[in-house]
């Protein structure tokens, strides 16, 4: 499945942004900068070793995360961030769209672990962490971002990609699971693809179909973002619910088997929504 082209060049412009889903309550004061730990020589090759080796160390094949320690031997972690915040702007522009990606999606689920493991002792939920996707800001590409700026005013207005929401993990256990290397260009259709794979094929927190009462249960990630679905996924006369389900629907059923894609297009079930488990995805 190729990546359709970008909608709009990427503008890389700090702002916030209230969402009902994965943000929490909006913070009233200006965003807090993280400061970087380690300097990075600007002109240096970008490169992703460093979040290679703490995934493949600290993320199981379940996509949890050992927090605890991850928080005690950080400095990779610190050193990838300052190696994200170190990209110039033009450096980034002359990079790939799917080389842009690749790169926006890997610093999301980094600074994501960054904002879990620079609490001590750890929360329950990212949600306990106050203002942790619109206050939180950090240096991505020499420029500012909080975490809601670069999924919302970022990635999803500027690439027209509805998978992304298999990839961008919000550390919580009814995320898509964490994957355990960087995304590359190279192998990002692949990659995508096989974390869409993954993520349905949880029946508690990506999808269900439940023949006896005939219902299909949904991520509510699809709930809230299903609209990205519709330009690619519309369809009028097949599958139930509404425009934002048929659409997440014919999305899902290229993933499936012939039977369950045929029972799927009878559209003979009620859709419903997972409940949404905001727990730490930890091991």
């Amino acid at each position: 499945m190729a990546i359709n082209p970008i909608t709009q060049r990427l503008i890389l412009i700090p702002s916030l942004i209230l969402l009902t889903s994965c943000s929490y309550i909006p913070y009233v004061t200006a965003p807090k900068k993280i400061p970087v730990q380690f300097a990075i020589n600007a002109n240096a090759l970008f490169t992703n070793d460093q979040y290679s080796q703490l995934l493949a160390q600290y993320v199981d094949d379940k996509g949890l995360v050992n927090y605890e320690q991850l928080q005690k031997n950080r400095q990779p972690l610190d050193l990838y961030y300052a190696q994200l915040a170190a990209v110039t702007p033009q450096a980034y522009k002359s990079w790939s769209a799917k080389e842009q990606l690749a790169f926006l999606m890997n610093a999301y689920n980094a600074l994501t672990l960054l904002s879990i493991v620079d609490q001590t002792p750890l929360k329950p939920s990212i949600r306990d962490i106050p203002g942790v996707w619109d206050a939180r800001a950090f240096q991505v590409a020499n420029q500012t971002h909080t975490l809601n700026n670069i999924e919302h005013d970022t990635i999803r207005p500027t690439f027209n990609e509805p998978r992304i929401h298999a990839a961008l993990v919000c550390a919580a256990m009814s995320c898509p699971p964490l994957r355990k290397e960087p995304y590359s260009a190279a192998k990002l259709d692949q990659q995508l693809d096989d974390q869409v794979r993954k993520w349905l094929a949880n029946p508690d927190s990506g999808f269900r179909i439940d023949r006896q009462q005939n219902k299909v249960y949904l991520s509510k990630i699809f709930d809230w973002y299903g609209d990205d679905w519709k330009p690619q996924f519309t369809v009028e006369n097949q599958f139930n619910g509404d425009q934002k389900q048929r659409a997440v629907l014919n999305f899902i059923s290229s993933y499936l088997g012939p039977e369950d894609q045929a029972y799927l297009k009878t559209g003979k079930y009620q859709v419903n929504y997972l409940d949404y488990d905001w727990s730490l995805n930890r091991q």
